[in-house]
C-alpha cells in the first residue's frame, strides 16, 4: 500500500499548493467568487463536470449499479440531463446577468424583497450538500488508512476548507480541473475496463445475473420520474451550479462548455452502472451496495492504480464539497448577512470584500465539518436538501425567467408555501418518500400563479432593467481579460 499512500499524499499536497496559488490571484470580489468571469471553454467544461459529479455520483452511482444493474445509471443520467437543459436553454441568459447569487437574480427580476427568504432556502441546500460530500471522506479514508470516521472527516474537510478559503473560486477552479482529469483517468479509463475484464466480460455478466439487471428501466418508472424532478430540475436552480455559470467568459462558453460537461455526465452515469454490475458478479453478497466501489478498488486493482482510482473518488468528493462550500458562504454573506445588517456598502474596498468572503468560507467550512461529524444518514440529508431546493425555489426562478406576469408577492408566496409544505409533508410521509416533493412543488406553483395574478404586475421600469441585464447591457463591468490556460 506504500505506493497507493504516496499517490494520495501527493494529490492532497497538490490541492493545498493550488490553494496557495489561487490566493495570489484572487485580489477582487469577482476574482474570488467567480474567477473573474473569464474561464475559457476547456476549463469551464472540466470544472462544471467536476462539481456535478461528486461522491454520490461516483460511489453512489456504482452502488446503484450493484443494486439495480444498468438502470442504476438513471440518477447520474438525470444530473447530466439537467446540466444539458441548463446549458442549452438558460446558461447564456444567466451568464449575462453578471450577478453572484440566485437571490440577486430574483431581486433583479422582481424588484427586490425576495432575497433574504430565498437566500435562507438556498443556504440550507448548499450547507447540506457540502455536509453530505464531507461525510463521504470517511468511506475513502477508511479504505486507505483504516481511519476513524471523525478523523477522516476532519482531515478531508480541512484540506477543502483550506484551499477554498485561501484562493476562492480560482483555487477551486484549478483543483476541480485536476480532479476532472483524475476522475476521467481513474474511473473511465482504468476502473471501468478492469472491472468488466475481472467480471469475465459482458457475456459472463449476462450469464450470471438476472435479466432485469440489463433492463434500462429496471429501477422503476416512479423512481426515474423522481430523479428527474429532483436532480434534473435541481441542476437548473442550484447556487453551486449557477456560480460556475457565472465564471464563463461569455455566452458561447456557458452554452457549449456546459453542453460538453452534460454529455460527459451521461457517459459517467453509464460507466458507474457498468462498474457496479461487474461488482455484483464478483461480490454477489456484499452487506451494502454502497461498499461496492471500495471493495472492487481494494481487491481487484493493482498497486499504484488502486491509489489513483481512490484519488479519483477523493477528487469527486472534493470537487462537489468545495463547490457547495463556496456557494454556501457566498449566499450566507451576500444574501443573508449583508441584507440583515443593512445594505451592502457600495464604497467598500475590493480587498475588504475578499477578506469578508474568505472569513465566511472559513466559518461555513467549520460548520460543515462539525455537522458532518454529528450526522450519519447521508441519503436523508441529501434528500432534505434537494426537496427544499426544488419545492421552494424552482417555480419562482423558472417563473421569473419564463413568465413576465410573475410578481414579487407571487415569488415570496411560492418560496414560503413550497418550503413549509415540503417540510410538513416530509414529517408526515417520511423524508425519503416521493410525495413531499410532488405535492410541495404543485403547491408552490399554485401559490405563485394565484398570488401573482391577484397582485399588481411588476413595475415596468423593473422589467425594463431586467431585460437590459438579460441582453448583457447595464451590467457589472468586467475587469480587463488576463490570459487564462485553456
Amino acid at each position: 500500500m506504500a505506493v497507493d499512500y504516496a499517490v494520495i499524499v501527493v494529490y492532497l499536497a497538490g490541492m493545498l499548493a493550488m490553494g496557495w496559488w489561487g490566493m495570489r490571484r484572487a485580489k477582487s470580489k469577482s476574482e474570488f467568487l467567480v474567477a473573474g468571469r473569464r474561464l475559457g471553454p476547456v476549463m469551464y467544461s472540466g470544472t462544471m463536470a467536476a462539481i456535478v459529479l461528486g461522491g454520490a455520483s461516483t460511489i453512489g452511482g456504482v452502488g446503484l449499479g450493484y443494486q439495480y444493474g444498468l438502470s442504476g445509471a438513471w440518477m447520474v443520467f438525470t444530473i447530466g440531463l439537467g446540466l444539458l437543459a441548463l446549458s442549452v436553454f438558460f446558461s447564456a441568459r444567466i451568464a449575462r446577468l453578471k450577478v453572484y447569487t440566485v437571490s440577486e437574480m430574483l431581486d433583479l427580476r422582481y424588484g427586490g424583497r425576495a432575497g433574504v427568504i430565498s437566500g435562507v432556502v438556498m443556504w440550507a441546500y448548499t450547507l447540506m450538500l457540502a455536509v453530505t460530500s464531507t461525510i463521504a471522506y470517511a468511506t475513502i479514508f477508511d479504505v486507505l488508512f483504516d481511519m476513524n470516521r471523525t478523523l477522516a472527516i476532519v482531515l478531508g474537510g480541512s484540506i477543502v476548507v483550506a484551499y477554498s478559503t485561501l484562493g476562492g473560486m480560482w483555487s477551486i477552479t484549478l483543483t476541480d480541473m485536476v480532479q476532472f482529469v483524475v476522475k476521467t483517468v481513474g474511473v473511465l479509463l482504468l476502473l471501468l475496463p478492469i472491472a468488466v475484464v475481472k467480471a469475465g466480460g459482458f457475456s459472463e455478466m449476462k450469464a450470471k445475473l438476472p435479466t432485469e439487471y440489463f433492463d434500462p428501466l429496471g429501477i422503476g418508472g416512479e423512481t426515474i420520474f423522481t430523479y428527474v424532478l429532483i436532480y434534473t430540475f435541481g441542476m437548473l436552480i442550484g447556487q453551486d451550479i449557477w456560480q460556475r455559470v457565472f465564471t464563463a467568459r461569455g455566452d458561447r462558453t456557458a452554452k457549449w462548455g456546459g453542453t460538453v460537461a452534460g454529455t460527459y455526465c451521461l457517459v459517467y452515469a453509464v460507466a458507474g452502472a457498468v462498474i457496479g454490475t461487474a461488482a455484483k458478479v464478483m461480490y454477489p453478497k456484499l452487506p451494502s451496495a454502497d461498499t461496492a466501489f471500495a471493495t472492487i478498488v481494494k481487491d481487484e486493482l493493482p498497486v499504484g492504480v488502486r491509489g489513483l482510482v481512490l484519488a479519483a473518488a477523493l477528487a469527486a468528493v472534493m470537487s462537489t464539497s468545495s463547490g457547495a462550500l463556496i456557494a454556501c458562504a457566498t449566499v450566507a454573506n451576500n444574501d443573508i448577512w449583508s441584507r440583515l445588517r443593512g445594505a451592502v456598502k457600495r464604497d467598500a474596498e475590493e480587498h475588504d470584500e475578499v477578506k469578508g468572503n474568505r472569513v465566511f468560507i472559513l466559518v461555513m467550512g467549520i460548520a460543515v465539518i462539525c455537522t458532518a461529524i454529528a450526522l450519519n444518514n447521508v441519503v436523508e440529508a441529501l434528500t432534505v436538501a434537494y426537496n427544499l431546493l426544488v419545492a421552494g425555489l424552482l417555480v419562482p426562478i423558472l417563473g421569473g425567467l419564463l413568465w413576465k406576469r410573475g410578481t414579487v408577492h407571487g415569488a415570496l408566496a411560492s418560496v414560503v408555501v413550497g418550503g413549509v409544505a415540503v417540510i410538513g409533508l416530509m414529517a408526515t410521509y417520511g423524508i425519503l418518500a416521493n410525495e413531499p416533493v410532488y405535492y410541495g412543488l404543485l403547491l408552490s406553483l399554485a401559490a405563485y400563479v394565484i398570488v401573482s395574478l391577484a397582485t399588481p404586475a411588476t413595475d415596468a421600469a423593473v422589467l425594463a432593467a431586467w431585460r437590459e441585464r438579460l441582453a448583457g447591457r447595464d451590467a457589472e463591468p468586467v475587469s480587463e481579460p488576463v490570459p487564462v490556460p485553456q
